[in-house]
């Protein structure tokens, strides 16, 4: 029997190889004295914990759908909570082992502060610039009127369809409604940069960082917290058909024939592992900057495509598997990056999170011109909907 088909027993290997990581590996970051046995532990534990994320993406992308056909919710928004949940563990762990810290070891504890925000924002950098790539070759495909690579020269990685060879097609309204949300986080995003610098400018700070240091404050991580609320509220609808369009095969999915708590209950453990994974790579990453003499910032915005694997993953394979999940896809991405700006407001109100100031000024510069970009392009998917009337 092969464990990974078996969807109960793989949820529960991944659990427990998660715990594994979470109550094994990682006291070896400690104990060891040999530097190069550590390095290998930090490699390991950054390898079978990003294995773990992308399973468990693979749970997320085939149960928000049902969930989404049984609440009525947007599929994006449920899948976002799923996906963006590794980014805000850790951010929220980095926060707190930071916060553990403040009193014994300030300058260490502003560290894992860096590593906290610079996970969180840096991810939203990796999702926004797969999914400008995942759109441009959709448009592409839709040009050129054939199936296109969706990295050129790389078949292996999925062939993108052209929109009219859909079967099941995404909904104008869904597109529309991705444009509301990436225009709603350019605006929560240049809110949280501008009150960073107006409001978080942290003096004399007991610091080994370079320069100038910006807090996202306390008053402002509540404001923001309750405008991501709002966001998330105001867009919880779906606004995707879920009819069974004759012809089409019947989709098999496990999940379909269980009741809503179950597949809550394997969301749930798959959240368990998520955060052990989660934790465990968060020391490995403060490990291995202490090891290498890497600055923790850059060591944060390169973790951050760890947080944000799995919507990448599940955005790849909306795109390439031609289900109409393409409209899914864009509002999962914006509400990703809403539900991780979350995360850090969360991370602000505990009072542990801090960037650089230069590293504050380019990692949301570019977010901002990535997701104009993105913007850009979904703008020219709206268009080829509406010439040829897709609705």
């Amino acid at each position: 029997m092969n464990i990974l088909k078996n969807k109960p027993l793989r949820i529960i290997v991944l659990l427990l190889v998660a715990a594994f990581l979470r109550f094994f590996l990682v006291g070896f970051l400690e104990e060891a004295s040999e530097v190069w046995f550590k390095i290998l532990d930090v490699i390991l534990i950054i390898g079978v914990g990003t294995f773990i994320l992308k399973e468990i993406a693979e749970v997320i992308e085939e149960t928000t759908e049902i969930l989404s056909e049984r609440t009525k919710l947007a599929s994006g928004l449920l899948q976002s909570l799923g996906t963006a949940f590794p980014d805000m563990v850790l951010g929220i762990v980095a926060a707190l082992i930071s916060l553990s810290l403040v009193r014994e070891n300030y300058g260490l504890a502003i560290n894992f502060a860096i590593i906290a925000a610079a996970t969180t924002f840096g991810s939203n950098i990796y999702n926004i610039a797969h999914a400008i790539l995942c759109v441009f070759r959709q448009n592409v495909a839709n040009v050129k009127g054939v199936k296109v690579p969706m990295v050129p020269g790389v078949k292996k990685l999925g062939l993108v369809t052209p929109m009219k060879d859909h079967i099941r097609k995404p909904s104008l309204k869904e597109i529309e409604g991705s444009l509301d949300i990436f225009n709603t986080l350019t605006v929560l995003t240049a809110i949280v940069a501008l009150s960073m610098v107006i409001f978080g400018q942290v003096k004399d700070p007991v610091s080994t960082v370079p320069g100038d240091l910006y807090q996202l404050v306390k008053p402002m991580g509540f404001v923001i917290l309750a405008l991501c609320l709002i966001i998330m509220y105001y867009f919880r609808k779906t606004k995707r058909e879920h009819s069974v369009i004759e012809g089409e095969p019947e989709e098999q999915n496990y999940y379909h024939k269980k009741s809503t708590w179950v597949v809550l209950g394997y969301l749930l453990v798959s959240g368990i592992a998520i955060l052990f994974a989660a934790e465990s790579m968060v020391r490995a990453v403060e490990a291995f900057c202490t090891l290498t003499g890497t600055p923790f910032v850059v060591a944060g915005v390169l973790a951050g495509i760890i947080g944000c694997i799995g919507e990448m993953i599940v955005v790849h394979n909306f795109t390439v598997n031609p289900r109409g999940r393409i409209g899914d896809a864009l509002v999962g991405v914006g509400m990703d990056n809403i539900v991780t700006t979350m995360g850090a407001a969360i991370v602000a109100v505990m009072g542990g999170i801090f960037l650089g100031g230069n590293s504050l000024i380019l990692i949301f510069i570019f977010i901002l011109t990535l997701n104009t970009v993105l913007i850009w392009q979904v703008s020219k998917l709206k268009t080829y909907f509406i010439l040829n009337k897709i609705s």
